[in-house]
């Protein structure tokens, strides 16, 4: 088996909210089995290339069966209410490690 990416990008719809968005992912998406790594912020390019999109969250999986067992888990519930309810746009793009 191998890893799964999971990539959000997020455009809000006020301002101010990626500092709150780091906070949760950082508390409650650790807690989830199979979660490899959580990182999460604000684009740092000088390319000016981001769509619209402020905020960025990757969580890396162990596996599909992790992703599949991640998102109804209820740490992860709070992160996906709070984008849910706080965001104009949001991106979800997984992709699986090359074996």
């Amino acid at each position: 088996m191998s890893g799964v990416t999971h990539t959000v990008l997020v455009e809000w719809d006020g301002a101010g909210r990626s500092s709150e968005a780091d906070a949760l992912s950082r508390e409650h998406l650790p807690l989830i089995d199979g979660v490899e790594s959580v990182q999460s912020g604000t684009s740092v390019s000088t390319e000016g290339l981001e769509g619209g999109f402020q905020w960025m969250l990757v969580v890396r999986f162990r596996d599909r069966a992790a992703l599949a067992g991640y998102l109804p888990h209820p740490e992860h519930q709070p992160v996906a209410e709070f984008i849910g309810g706080a965001s104009a746009r949001v991106v979800v793009f997984d992709v699986e490690d090359a074996a």
